[in-house]
This record gives structure tokens, C-alpha cells and sequence, in this order.
């Protein structure tokens, strides 16, 4: 009884100010409005006591663990779910609460490193291709006109990078963080360019080999299980695409230098990653970043873009161009959420209930942050800084479709 007195005095404030209709309901049935209207539109079932403490203090955090441990279910539309618990952990959380940890120590050497992007990659090729487009690209894609559908959108995300950084026939092509190999084979098909794609993630490299043989592309790409740091040469053009949040914040100039090495002196790279809308903390607001970093991305750091430029310059390159792609990843977020939640009981199957609930919360709560301007992508093209203005293109109009904006 002194549990649910303690609920209904909880459930009264944090009913305040919920914009979506939500009902608590607890292990013994009694059940507590958190807001007033006819017709819940999201149900939290608290299934024991033990899920007392993550509701009494809710953040992102908290609250996505006590729906991993299953101390807590949820009725009702995962995106309305998602907005309840922004709405609950806004009102609970201090302001300095609110921006997570300012200070994080992370190790990343190599040894780390493999075994964050183990956890993170190595699920299973199976529970990615359930829910990614058939060429399994695992970033933000790319709506030229905006209805464009998956598969679409990834396919014109690939052609924009390989627009940008204007590959032609016979170059070579690093790409950093190589996936299941969609853009080296891309651009080998398509473009004619000599390819290799590195990973640290044993599946990745597996199913991207694979993936070549089958295109036929075996003599135009080669896949390398192999870390950015041990690789050697110099390449015409360098991709890095969804590989920079892994490095650390501390290691930026060091990777961005290691890129600069690889590239060739009239080379052009492009940087295509995640950032942090906050620039003092680099975290997701609300206690997100502390559900990720533990369940999802071990090790993972979002720098501000300004750190992220200010480290491209601290490693020896010069951005030319900078396009935000925040409302393309919250779409493409929004459609893995949609084709995870279709797939959920053959993913059950692949990865168990548990992990089911990390992936699931996970994909629609990043959409959300993206929609709120909690994180955002950045494509970031550069080359070699000091080099002479003469090769720049005088304007965008070569990265769409029109070449003639080539300098010449």
C-alpha cells in the first residue's frame, strides 16, 4: 500500500505538462492517469516494486532499462511511447542532469575498439538484413525529393558522397568503416574505381566479401578486416561514413591526420557523421547518452560539429563544404523503427527479447532526438589544407548531377 501511495502522489506530478495521454498501470491492476483525458494512448505497465525506483527518477536512461529488464511494458505506439518518456524525464531531471556527462575517459585502443564494434556490428547479419535496405546500408540516407523509399534514398545517399567527392574512372578509393561493402561496391560498378573497404567487425568483412564475389568485382574491390590506424598507402580518394563516432574526441586529430597521410595530395575525403547538438557535454539529452553508451554503442563519442571541424583542421585538412543532414537521418530513422517493429518476431527469434528491446528503443528514440535537434549528421567533404584554391569547384552544382561546376 505504501508503494501505491507513493505512485499516485508520483503519477499526479508527473502528469503535468504530458502532451501525449499516458496511464500507469501497476502489477496489482490499479492504474494512475498521468494527465486527464478519455483514452490512453500509451500504457506503462509496471509488472513488480522493483521498477519503483526507475519511475521515481526517471531519465532516458533509467527508463529504458526498466523496459530492457522487462520491469516495465509498454502499450500503445512506440514513437508516442518515446515522446511520454522525453516529457517525464524533462520534468524529473535537473538542468545540469539534463546534459549527461561532460567528462568521460573512454579507452580506445585497438584492443577497445574491436571489442565495441564487436558488440555493436556482430549481432548477426541476419538481425541487420531484417530491417535494413537490401544493400544493407547502415546510415543516414539521402531524400532528394523526399518520398523517395529506402532503397532509393540509400542508393542517391551513396551517388551524393560519390558525387562530392567527384570519383572518376580508374582512382583509388579508401573507404573508412566499410559496412557490408554497399559503397565500395557502388562505386566500383558504377564509377570504375579501385576499391578498398576496411571493418573491424569479422560479419561485415564476411558478408561484404561475399557481396563482391557475387557482383562479379573481385579484381575492382578488396574488403580488409583491418584497423584505420595500421593501414598504409595512398589513395586517390578517401570515404569515412558513419565510422567517426567510434574514434573518441580525444583521437580526432590523430584520426583526421592518419587521413590526410592516406590521401593523395590532389585527393578529396569526405566525412559523413553523427554530432552532438550540445557543445559543451557531446551527450544525448535526458540521459540518452548513458542508455547508449551501455547498451548500444559502447565507447561511442558525438563531438559538436565545431570539434569535429576544429580537429579536421588540427589534422592537416581544410573543409570545403558542409551540409546537415539531420532531417534525412530522422526519416531514415523513422523507416528502420517501422520495418524493425514489421520484423519483430523474426528478430525475436535471431537475437532474443532482450536485445529486441535495446534495438527497438533505440532505433525510435534516435529518430526522436533527430526530430528535436538533439543530434544531428554532418557530411563534411575536404582535402589536404595549404593547397591552392585553383582545383575548387566554383560552385555546388557538380554534386547534383551537373558537372560543369568542375574548376577547370
Amino acid at each position: 500500500m505504501f508503494a501505491e501511495n507513493k505512485m499516485e502522489k508520483w503519477a499526479v506530478r508527473a502528469g503535468q505538462g504530458i502532451d501525449v495521454p499516458a496511464r500507469l498501470v501497476l502489477w496489482n491492476g490499479r492504474s494512475f492517469d498521468l494527465g486527464r483525458f478519455e483514452r490512453p494512448l500509451v500504457v506503462l505497465q509496471a509488472n513488480s516494486e522493483a521498477c519503483l525506483p526507475y519511475l521515481m527518477s526517471p531519465s532516458l536512461d533509467r527508463l529504458a532499462r526498466a523496459y530492457i529488464e522487462g520491469l516495465i511494458d509498454l502499450e500503445g505506439r512506440l514513437t508516442d511511447a518515446i515522446v511520454v518518456a522525453y516529457a517525464l524525464a524533462q520534468r524529473a531531471l535537473t538542468p545540469a542532469a539534463r546534459l549527461g556527462r561532460v567528462i568521460r575517459n573512454l579507452p580506445h585502443t585497438r584492443a577497445a575498439d574491436q571489442a565495441s564494434i564487436s558488440y555493436h556490428y556482430d549481432v548477426s547479419n541476419a538481425f541487420y538484413q531484417a530491417w535494413l535496405d537490401p544493400a544493407m546500408v547502415y546510415s543516414c540516407a539521402y531524400f532528394e525529393n523526399g518520398g523517395e523509399d529506402l532503397a532509393t534514398a540509400q542508393r542517391k545517399k551513396i551517388d551524393h558522397i560519390l558525387r562530392k567527392i567527384r570519383l572518376e574512372p580508374g582512382q583509388s578509393l579508401l573507404d573508412i568503416g566499410c559496412g557490408w561493402g554497399a559503397l565500395v561496391i557502388q562505386a566500383a560498378r558504377d564509377y570504375g574505381a579501385r576499391c578498398v573497404g576496411i571493418t573491424v567487425s569479422e560479419r561485415q568483412a564476411e558478408l561484404a566479401r561475399a557481396r563482391v564475389a557475387a557482383a562479379g568485382l573481385e579484381n575492382h574491390v578488396q574488403i580488409r578486416l583491418q584497423d584505420y590506424r595500421d593501414v598504409e598507402g595512398t589513395f586517390d580518394r578517401i570515404t569515412s561514413v558513419g565510422m567517426f563516432e567510434h574514434v573518441g574526441k580525444k583521437n580526432l586529430p590523430a584520426y583526421f591526420a592518419q587521413m590526410r597521410r592516406l590521401l593523395a595530395d590532389d585527393g578529396l575525403a569526405l566525412n559523413h557523421g553523427i554530432t552532438s547538438s550540445d557543445p559543451d557535454s557531446g551527450e544525448a539529452a535526458f540521459g540518452g547518452g548513458e542508455f547508449i553508451d551501455k547498451y548500444v554503442f559502447p565507447n561511442g563519442e558525438l563531438p559538436h560539429l565545431g570539434l569535429a571541424l576544429r580537429a579536421m583542421q588540427h589534422g592537416g585538412l581544410e573543409a570545403l563544404d558542409i551540409e546537415n543532414l539531420r532531417r534525412h537521418y530522422a526519416r531514415t530513422l523513422h523507416m528502420w523503427s517501422e520495418r524493425f517493429e514489421a520484423a519483430s518476431e523474426a528478430i525475436r527469434s535471431e537475437v532474443g527479447e532482450r536485445r529486441f528491446r535495446i534495438w527497438r528503443i533505440y532505433l525510435a528514440g534516435c529518430a526522436f532526438a533527430f526530430e528535436r535537434d538533439d543530434i544531428s549528421l554532418y557530411q563534411i567533404l575536404c582535402h589536404k589544407a595549404g593547397r591552392t584554391p585553383h582545383d575548387i569547384a566554383w560552385s555546388r552544382h557538380y554534386m547534383y548531377g551537373d558537372r560543369s561546376g568542375y574548376a577547370g
